[in-house]
């Protein structure tokens, strides 16, 4: 059993720096091999991709871009009317991966239109998911990219996201049949909405291109105080063969690097050196 490879999430971790250039340098520093972002786009993608090697950091994750934000967008993919910004979001971000040498893209599915109602809507939604999302994949396949579906919660985090559930997002993939996209499982949201992490895991591994998460419910450490028994869960991942990265999407309580007691527990079981020795 491999040990398993964490990502710092650069869209939470290290909130203290304002620049991302800066937050790939310290992530670097704190030891981590690997980083993820959601939205990479408000600085140069030439630039982060150097700041990222002078860190000693490979890119394994961005998203595609959210759309207007502030029209309440967050994603496009699933969004009636909204085909063609879909489209020219996962340009961007396709060029933004190949300069990054990042090998995955979410493909944000977004949310239900204001004033829709879901179960009204879902069909319609699902549809034009589908067309993006065949489309995508050819995109995503001339470059040799992999594109992946994450399921949010809608109890707490995004009442309004189309993509809720493993469940849900599985059968999307089942549609659509191609080899290049795959799930993106996110610990945090998983239990929210269903629980049986267990059983989940072992069901939809493998079809999961990369794993994030967080504690339930506060969405801090894995080690704060929470519902989730996260020794247990990276066991099972190393169990089950887990080979991609963890992604660390979690809001730190305090000083981002002081809050990896966690991450250096689990290296030093696995017997890893630490950065600085």
């Amino acid at each position: 059993m491999a040990p398993l490879r964490f990502s710092a999430n650069l869209s939470w971790l290290f909130p203290e720096l304002p620049v991302l250039s800066a937050r790939l340098r310290a992530a670097g520093s704190a030891g981590f091999e690997a980083a993820e972002v959601a939205f990479p786009y408000a600085e140069p993608a030439e630039a982060l991709a150097r700041a990222g090697q002078e860190a000693g950091l490979r890119l394994v994750l961005i998203n595609t871009p959210p759309g207007d934000q502030e029209k309440g967008e967050m994603g496009l993919g699933a969004v009636p009317g909204r085909q063609a910004a879909f489209r020219e979001g996962l340009e961007q971000a396709v060029l933004y991966a190949k300069a990054l040498g990042c090998p995955r893209i979410h493909l944000m599915a977004g949310r239900v239109p204001l004033g829709a109602d879901r179960a009204a809507v879902k069909a319609e939604m699902e549809t034009v998911f589908l067309e993006n999302l065949r489309h995508a994949a050819g995109v995503l396949a001339q470059e040799n990219l992999v594109g992946l579906l994450e399921p949010i919660n809608t109890r707490i985090t995004d009442p309004r996201y189309f993509l809720d559930t493993p469940q849900q997002a599985a059968a999307i993939l089942q549609k659509v049949g191609r080899p290049n996209l795959q799930l993106q499982m996110d610990i945090f949201h998983w239990q929210i909405m269903d629980g049986n992490l267990t059983g989940n895991i072992r069901e939809f591994l493998p079809i999961t291109g990369h794993v994030q998460m967080a504690q339930v419910p506060g969405r801090g450490e894995p080690d704060s105080p929470g519902e989730l028994n996260f020794p247990y869960l990276f066991q099972l991942l190393e169990d089950e063969g887990y080979q991609g990265f963890v992604g660390c999407e979690y809001r730190p309580r305090g000083d981002t690097v002081e809050g990896l007691t966690w991450l250096h527990s689990y290296w030093n079981r696995q017997g890893r050196p630490q950065a600085g020795q």
